[in-house]
């Protein structure tokens, strides 16, 4: 052994920049997401593991007319022959395959649990069956016969198509969605007697533009049906540029019940919205109040979707309570259109509905000649045995001698008939009890019928109208298996236009009625009926007390300020009642933990309040500019790190008194704030330590009142000693001003 060092290192090495080595792997990576994963191919409208599952059914023999096989039998062979993923994710292709609310014309037979429109997820694959469709191997016819090229998989064992056949539009028949890198797809489900309508209209008139198209394939259909209310030039440009969307709504009636009451009944629900969210999102906005003309919902679906919707009163629009429904949860919901598909199985390109399929029809004139030339092939070939079948018949007995005599009869049968080779061994691979069947006649007329055949063959070949024509009783054939007068062929999703009700005010739709509101010092807020007296005892939690108690309506909105800065909206129809301790606001509002209530008050349009930090900064807000429309509240006052909002008081009067914590009072002009919607506002009275403690507005002419210690309301009407500028440190409050520093 040699005791030389060899300095070849055993992995050489190479040095690149990092950005072009994350660049170049990067892209490798998005184009196959792109290509292999989730874009479908325009052709067939598969992505590669739907393809390959039923090219695995097919090699398992499980026709539409035969046996079932365990899906765990089927997402193996998948996995093990043609696509190394996980087995589960397989599985759930499988299973989407078989949904008929997922699918418009399911490709898959599934015997067992494959999931249900709740939402549910399908059974183990071990307890369930499946099986192809007649639409699968529709999908699927020629590819005995070279239709399309095959492909070594994954580790070079078996081979695989490219594509399928796909003797349908299967890409907008039952739709694709995908997400791929920096691109996505989104193409709903279509009728097939509508789209192959279509495709022989290009066929007769190849010019034909997306607006006629647009006449043949009026719009997507649904396999949950429903009602599209999206307008008609909308889904004309939505098909000619390939990118838009679609209004759908759910399909519901008006069922009339006794005594004048009546219930509106949904029976189709939009596509891809799971049945039991659904409804468990109209039970919320039915508990939050949202709805107020809805008063209860049920589910009463067996096979059919049937979900009951009583209204709160028998004198309620129907229309209006549904205009509502649709506008805050899913029984309208808009789906897109984003015709993102690979052309030629390899270049992603956004395409318009005469593209697509126009695609379509190229791939089947493809696949049509590919199986013209496949069987002019076997034609050749079959001619040829015959011709030496006939020379074999008419020299039977040297034949057979021959072969009884020679040690190698092919070479002399050959030399002495002129036979090729192909014919020989024909002739020496035919079976005794085969020589009783040649007869001249039987094997002249299978000779000139292949004649025949081969002929009108290569007319096909040679003529291109020929081979559309040929392509257009193909699709009619289809449209008879499939199309609208087919089992489950005809159209499920309506169209309408969309009745937009009128936003009705709140108060509109609720009884007016006289209330009294209580709030607790904790924040827990319920409505007595009827206007109580203000004084009366009332009973709250232990360790809490009231704060808040004033006579509203039902029809009242009212505002909570909270220490955040923040306004809520409350309704007075949506408060809880008076026999229990109430809710919590919190549960109402998304009003903070850390948060307190500063101020609880009815709304009235036009009023003005003032708004203050414990830092001393306030300005004046109008009541119609604090409404909020959401939980989530409308921030007012602006508050640096450590401040408070503390105060919210109704304006009146001509000028604004100002206490703070060291006892120190201002008085100044109310002309002095700015009115503002939100701000951080302006400084109202200068503290050296402290903040502010409260503050009022008043007319100066009828002096500042405040109640003393006994609860006696005392009046200062010459305020000279405390007039001065906004801003300003003040002067020590008058003799007898509350040790709270509060004004009331």
């Amino acid at each position: 052994m040699s005791d030389a060092t060899d300095d070849t290192p055993r992995h050489p090495t190479t040095s690149e920049p990092l950005r072009r080595a994350l660049g170049e792997r990067y892209l490798q990576y998005a184009l196959s997401t792109i290509m292999h994963r989730a874009l479908p191919d325009a052709r067939d409208g598969l992505k590669p593991v739907h393809r390959r599952i039923l090219y695995a059914m097919r090699e398992l023999r499980l026709s539409s007319t035969g046996g079932f096989r365990k899906s765990a039998k089927i997402s193996g062979d998948v996995m093990g022959n043609y696509h190394p993923h996980g087995d589960a994710a397989i599985y759930d292709a499988m299973a989407r395959l078989a949904q008929p609310f997922a699918m418009r014309y399911p490709l898959v037979d599934g015997q067992g649990n494959f999931g249900s429109i709740d939402g549910d997820n399908p059974a183990a694959p071990r307890y369930t069956e499946a099986r192809m469709t007649a639409a699968a191997e529709a999908l699927m016819e020629g590819l005995a016969e070279n239709a399309v090229d095959f492909r070594p998989n994954y580790d070079g064992t078996q081979q695989e198509p490219e594509v399928l056949p796909a003797a349908f539009p299967n890409l907008l028949a039952n739709g694709a969605s995908g997400i791929a890198v920096g691109m996505a797809t989104n193409i709903p489900p279509h009728n097939l007697g509508e789209l192959i309508d279509a495709c022989r209209a290009l066929i007769d008139t190849p010019e034909l533009d997306d607006a006629a198209l647009v006449d043949l394939v009026p719009g997507p259909d649904f396999p949950t049906g429903g009602v599209l209310v999206e307008p008609r030039e909308s889904i004309r440009e939505a098909y000619r540029t390939g990118r838009g969307g679609f209004r759908l709504r759910a399909r519901w009636e008006v069922e009339q019940l006794a005594r004048g009451t009546w219930q509106v009944v949904v029976t189709e629900i939009p596509y891809q919205v799971q049945k039991s969210r659904l409804i468990e999102k109209i039970a919320e906005l039915l508990q939050a109040r949202k709805i107020p003309l809805l008063g209860d919902v049920r589910d009463e679906s067996a096979e059919d979707v049937r979900i009951v919707l009583e209204p709160r009163s028998k004198n309620v629009d129907p229309e209006m309570l549904m205009g509502m429904l649709f506008r805050n949860c899913d029984l309208e919901l808009r789906v897109s259109l984003n015709m993102n598909v690979l052309i030629d199985g390899r270049t992603p390109r956004v395409c318009s509905l005469r593209e697509v399929l126009g695609a379509f029809l190229d791939h089947r004139r493809e696949g049509l000649l590919r199986r013209s030339r496949h069987r002019l092939e076997k034609i050749d070939h079959r001619l040829e045995v015959l011709e030496g079948y006939i020379v074999a018949f008419l020299n039977l007995d040297r034949v057979i001698e021959i072969i009884r005599n020679e040690d190698e009869p092919r070479p002399v049968l050959m030399a002495e008939f002129e036979l090729s080779e192909v014919q020989a061994e024909a002739i020496l691979n035919m079976r005794l009890r085969s020589l009783r069947r040649l007869e001249e006649m039987e094997l002249k007329r299978e000779h000139e019928a292949l004649l025949v055949e081969r002929a009108d063959l290569e007319d096909l070949l040679a003529d291109e109208g020929r081979q559309w024509a040929r392509i257009g009783e193909e699709l009619a054939e289809v449209q008879t298996k499939f199309g609208r007068d087919a089992p489950g062929g005809a159209r499920r999703t309506g169209f309408a236009e969309a009745v937009e009700v009128e936003e009705v005010p709140l108060e509109a739709m609720i009884d007016r009625e006289p209330i009294t509101v209580v709030c607790s010092k904790m924040g827990w807020i319920r409505a007595m009926k009827g206007h109580i007296a203000l004084d009366s005892q009332l009973k709250f939690k232990d360790g809490d007390e009231g704060r808040f108690i004033f006579h509203a309506e039902t029809t009242d909105r009212l505002l909570v300020f909270g220490s955040n800065g923040r306004f809520y909206t409350l309704t007075g129809a949506s408060l809880p009642g008076g026999r229990g301790m109430g809710e919590p606001v919190r549960l109402m509002v998304d009003l903070p933990n850390e948060a307190e209530i500063v101020a609880l008050m009815i709304y009235r349009a036009g009023e003005k309040f003032l708004l203050a930090s414990s830092a001393g900064d306030g300005f004046i807000v109008s009541a119609d500019e604090v409404v909020a429309q959401t939980r989530t509240g409308k921030q007012a006052l602006n508050l640096r790190a450590s401040a408070q909002a503390v105060l919210c008081r109704k304006v009146s009067g001509d000028h604004v008194a100002v206490v703070g914590q060291n006892r120190k009072v201002l008085v100044f002009p109310l002309a002095e704030l700015p009115e503002m919607a939100r701000g951080k506002g302006v400084r109202l009275q200068k503290y050296k330590d402290g903040g502010l403690s409260d503050a009022t507005t008043f007319t100066l002419s009828e002096g500042l009142s405040w109640k003393d210690p006994a609860g006696r309301t005392r009046t200062e009407h010459d305020l000279t000693e405390w007039i001065g500028k906004r801003a300003s440190a003040g002067r020590m409050a008058p003799r007898g001003f509350p040790r709270d520093n509060r004004f009331t």
